[in-house]
């Protein structure tokens, strides 16, 4: 089978090297089967029949540092897709006894070798530029114009050599926007269990690629549907079926989904995709029926799911700065939620709390959950409103180092280094909070006199008043949630 294929002439170049050198040499993997479907790949893939030894010695820049045989070549290319690109010898892998790697990998004598051990038909293509020849051993071409994710093989026996393949077909799915094959999705949902042996920070690389595609959705309830999800985010599935309050058209589990969608319409980035699926997380433990409102209510669900995304994202191995950030957004989500609360005093607080990088990104969480309730998007006069609150806001003094006043300053005024000096700043910071006119060097200098007369104790009370007050109120409502649930 011909095809006339687009190839970077850096790649090209790597491929003359190897035939010129005596070798076979293809194009293989995703690379082929997306230049097939008209799209720019990521990354380029060359195999061989020369080892990994044999490669390092017709490149002049090589790293190779796994037992996959993969050879790193380094290019000229400015284009970053192009800059590395790995050369594989064929393989061939022995018995699988953990459902997560090879007990043995064995160089392959032939192409068809190394296909025939690969996950998915519209995979295990190989493309040999200077012919032109497409290498389909599988069906992988057909597949892809049925738009269909298919084993190669039987595929139990695939997925119980790798169980993380049953949620890379759910991942390629969501990116390619095709279908799982009737018979691969019925041994995913009869392995999905195997799951649980991957290690999570495995399955944190998929779950991220799946929440980072075009169609999350999508992908989120086939994962469900055909049993990974459990072995993801268990959690999510408690929301399946809980009923909301009037204001929204879904249960919780769709209404989620759906605001994290909206995300990705949007094309925003991680961490709010993630902080739009986790954001409702805590509802379904504190649902109750007011009779006076003749509705559900959640009262407390922010601070509970806060907690249950701070789990979560320990459980994936999440990066702690993308953990902290989506943990502080699920917290504060309901901000923007009340427009009573929407004071700037409160902004400033709320900057402070999510952090100054992180304000916007709680306003575009606040547009995903009213998107993922079924009902319009956000009025434009409010949001404009919200924005332009955060934007004054944000010209005000919201942390210690805006102030002006310093420790420096301080010790000049008689204070004597140590942790008062940081009570007093904090205590400065909680009146300016309030009233940034305040902020001045006359007044925070005659302030900070009269702070320095107090006890340590009193003073330490003041200088943790907003950490004090921030804690005290999510243990409040927790206690109070226990109280609702009978439990201590």
């Amino acid at each position: 089978m011909k095809e006339n294929l687009p190839i970077p002439p850096e790649v090209r170049e790597l491929h003359t090297r190897l035939t010129q050198g005596g070798f076979e040499a293809y194009l293989v993997g995703g690379c082929v089967r997306d230049l097939l479907l008209g799209h720019e790949p990521k990354d380029w893939d060359i195999t061989t029949n020369a080892t990994p030894e044999e490669i390092q010695k017709l490149f002049a820049e090589t790293f190779y540092e796994n037992k996959f045989g993969t050879v790193g070549v380094v290019t000229n290319s400015e284009d970053p897709r192009t800059k590395v690109v790995e050369i594989t010898p064929y393989r061939e892998e022995g018995k699988y006894s953990n459902v997560r790697h090879p007990d043995e990998i064995r160089w392959a004598k032939t192409l068809s070798d190394d296909l025939r051990r690969r996950d998915f038909t519209v995979n295990a293509l190989a493309y040999e530029p200077k012919s032109g020849t497409l290498v389909d051993e599988h069906g992988g071409r057909e597949d892809i114009k049925r738009r269909s994710i298919t084993a190669v093989g039987n595929p139990d026996e695939r997925f119980k050599e790798d169980a993380l393949r049953m949620l890379r077909a759910v991942r390629l799915a969501a990116e390619l926007d095709f279908t799982i094959e009737a018979k691969t999705a019925q041994a995913v949902a009869s392995d999905a269990p195997l799951l649980e042996k991957i290690s999570r920070e495995r399955v944190r690389d998929e779950f991220v690629r799946i929440i980072e595609s075009p169609r999350p959705m999508h992908a989120i309830f086939l994962s469900q549907k055909l049993g990974l999800l459990k072995n993801i985010v268990p959690e999510l599935e408690e929301g399946i079926g809980v009923a909301q309050n009037q204001a929204h058209a879904y249960d919780v589990f769709e209404h989620s989904v759906r605001a994290l969608q909206h995300a990705a319409d949007k094309g925003w980035p991680l961490r709010v995709r993630l902080a739009a699926l986790l954001h409702d997380i805590g509802k379904p433990s504190v649902r109750r029926w007011s009779d006076e409102k003749n509705d559900w209510t959640f009262h407390g669900h922010e601070v509970i799911g806060a907690r249950m995304a701070k789990k979560i994202m320990g459980d994936l191995r999440m990066p702690s700065e993308t953990a902290d950030m989506v943990v502080a957004l699920v917290r504060w989500h309901m901000f923007f939620s009340d427009p009573e609360k929407v004071t700037l005093s409160a902004v400033r607080r709320t900057i402070r709390n999510v952090g100054q990088e992180n304000i916007k990104d709680l306003l575009s969480l606040r547009i995903c959950d009213r998107i993922g309730t079924g009902r319009p998007k956000e009025q434009p006069f409010r949001l404009r409103k919200y924005m332009s609150m955060v934007d004054e806001a944000l010209r005000d003094p919201i942390s210690v180092s805006m102030l002006e006043i310093d420790g420096t300053k301080l010790i000049e005024l008689g204070e004597v280094p140590g942790p008062r000096i940081g009570w007093i700043l904090h205590a400065l910071l909680e009146e300016v909070l309030d009233d940034p006119k305040k902020n001045t060097d006359e007044y925070l200098a005659r302030r900070a006199k009269e702070l320095s007369k107090l006890p340590e104790k009193e003073l330490r009370k003041l200088g943790e008043a907003g950490k004090e007050r921030k804690e005290g109120e999510d243990e409040a409502e927790i206690q109070e949630l226990r109280k609702k649930h009978h439990v201590s």
